[in-house]
């Protein structure tokens, strides 16, 4: 059991902090600026031990360096990607271990070269390779690429908790209904979170049993998505890496 605890910076990401509840320590994740995860860490009374690099964008990884200095911690961050202020690059089949938590390092590339998500203790922190209701551009790699990251995603436990990095599921979800309008439990879900939003908490952290459920990046050998996405692209496509490609293209329009 962890505490995970998104904290909002910039327009619309999240830093997560990450403890056990009865450890005085903290791991952070992805902070893009330094000053509001500090501001928690002295108001709660934890100490950081360790900050976790997803990606190399600056939205991640801005107030990285600040942290490290001011922690005197260790920074993580992936192997193939140049990151300045990472101290200890990690890659596939390693393990993160800080503040009495242990990572296992997952390469899941797409979105940058190097992307890594970071998975324990019944979550996922996955930086911008799955978001609720939807998934990342594909900035660096290749629609392939990004499929193969989120099957690999996909295929854990229906119980993980998804930690994204942004706010951005109420768009997702309104664009998941244009590609799967019959979808009943995606209707209830954005009802959902737009009531969440609307009082202004996070709609974070998902589960990947619903992003299963609603998601349509990880529904694309399900007939109503590969119909949605074959309209739009005016042929037949083939279940899988085809569609994803098409509703991404789509979504990229928008």
């Amino acid at each position: 059991m962890i505490n995970a605890t998104p904290i909002p910076i910039l327009s619309d990401n999240y830093v997560w902090l990450l403890s056990r509840p009865d450890s005085g320590s903290t791991v952070i994740v992805d902070p893009g600026e330094a000053s509001p995860a500090l501001a928690f860490l002295e108001s709660s009374g934890l100490e950081c031990a360790a900050v976790l690099l997803t990606h190399h964008h600056a939205d991640h990884t801005g107030g990285a360096a600040e942290i490290g200095k001011a922690c005197k911690c260790t920074i993580y961050g992936p192997a193939q990607e140049s990151i300045p202020s990472v101290s200890h690059p990690v890659g596939e089949n390693e393990t993160v271990a800080a503040a009495g938590l242990a990572f296992d390092v997952l390469s899941v590339p797409g979105h940058t070269r190097g992307h890594v998500a970071y998975v324990g203790h019944g979550h996922v922190f996955c930086g911008d390779t799955l978001f609720a209701g939807g998934c990342g551009r594909i900035f660096e790699g290749s629609p392939a690429q990004m499929f193969e990251s989120l099957s690999i995603l996909a295929a854990l436990d229906p119980k993980t908790r998804i930690c994204c990095a942004h706010e951005y599921t109420v768009a997702n979800l309104e664009f998941a209904l244009l590609v799967e309008p019959g979808n009943v439990q995606l209707v209830d879900r954005l009802t959902s979170a737009r009531t969440t939003r609307s009082a202004g908490r996070p709609t974070l952290p998902s589960s990947l049993e619903v992003e299963l459920a609603t998601n349509p990046f990880l529904r694309c050998s399900k007939p109503g998505v590969v119909d949605s996405a074959s309209r739009h692209a005016g042929r037949r496509l083939e279940a899988g890496v085809d569609v994803f490609a098409e509703v991404r293209r789509w979504k990229d329009l928008r």
